[in-house]
């Protein structure tokens, strides 16, 4: 991200959002030049004890203060924070908020030019449904087999939303209302549901793209992992040249690569061919002919 263009430089972001999808939003609005301001329960955000690491990089540069907000002392910290805030960031379910006398009705007649960013995990009325982001990836088709996911798509997806739904309440906040040059009176509320962000990251394979017949999911020879002598490789030629050039390499002969391609007799000389060379010649390989290969040693 540049760090010369910094849409978010004259908005100040109160959250209450913990654990990964609020603190990852945060994490990029900060860096966007937003001032962030992170409000924790005493016991401090779970990701604290989680993962050091990822803590630490997802509050650098975010002012961190510690309050209980069921406690009268800790109501007076965040409405104090609020009542200096463009955007407030949340991911607690709606009852929770409720109870807190933080929900959006109760906060908008408070804070009229106050804008919410709430992280739900479903949209709606589903919205107090518990789930996580392995739940939701499951939910759309993103769990195939026995294996953990890689990352939490879900999670980081639903993050880049909630950035993006800020920027969209800081382009209402700023810009011009009615012709007056002040700035809108009236804040926004918007939803952003992992579930949909699980959806989202999902469209390809809904469309086919990678499923098993699709030519992003293991139907066209080019684009595929296969092992090799000592390890595994990554190959995307799809287009035309870089089939043919991966053809040329495995001793293929190439007609039509809307066929060829295709066919289980190229996918079984392609196969041999990478089981036969090692990592090193895979890697040769593509520099010298311009191929799409990334080799993962074992």
């Amino acid at each position: 991200m540049s760090t010369n263009f910094r849409p978010l430089e004259r908005i100040r972001i109160v959250s209450l959002a913990l654990n990964l999808p609020g603190p990852a939003a945060l994490m990029r609005c900060r860096r966007m030049g937003a001032t962030c301001i992170k409000i924790e329960p005493p016991a401090g955000d779970p990701m604290g004890w989680y993962n050091k690491v990822a803590y630490a990089e997802m509050h650098e540069g975010v002012k961190v203060v510690q309050a209980d907000l069921k406690t009268g002392e800790g109501q007076r910290a965040v409405h104090a924070e609020l009542a200096k805030a463009d955007v407030l960031l949340t991911s607690f379910r709606p009852s929770a908020l409720a109870k807190l006398g933080l929900d959006w009705n109760s906060l908008h007649s408070r804070y009229p030019v106050l804008s919410q960013v709430a992280i739900v995990g479903a949209p709606g009325e589903r919205a107090e449904e518990p789930g996580h982001d392995l739940t939701y990836l499951a939910d759309n088709g993103l769990v195939p087999g026995m294996e953990l996911p890689a990352t939490l798509y879900a999670d980081m997806g639903g993050s880049l939303m909630a950035s993006e739904a800020v920027l969209q309440a800081a382009v209402r906040r700023l810009e011009p209302y009615g012709g007056s040059g002040d700035p809108h009176p009236q804040g926004v509320y918007i939803e952003v549901a992992l579930s949909e962000a699980a959806g989202y990251l999902a469209t390809p394979r809904r469309w086919g793209l990678t499923q098993p017949t699709g030519s992003v999911g293991g139907a066209h020879a080019g684009y595929r992992v296969y092992k090799c002598k000592d390890g595994r490789a990554a190959v995307a030629a799809l287009e035309p040249h870089f089939a043919a050039g991966l053809c040329a390499a495995a001793g293929v002969e190439m007609k039509d690569a809307r066929q060829t391609m295709f066919e289980p007799s190229t996918h079984e000389a392609i196969k041999a061919f990478f089981a036969a060379n090692t990592c090193d010649e895979l890697d040769r390989l593509a520099r010298e002919r311009d191929l799409p290969i990334h080799t993962m040693r074992d």
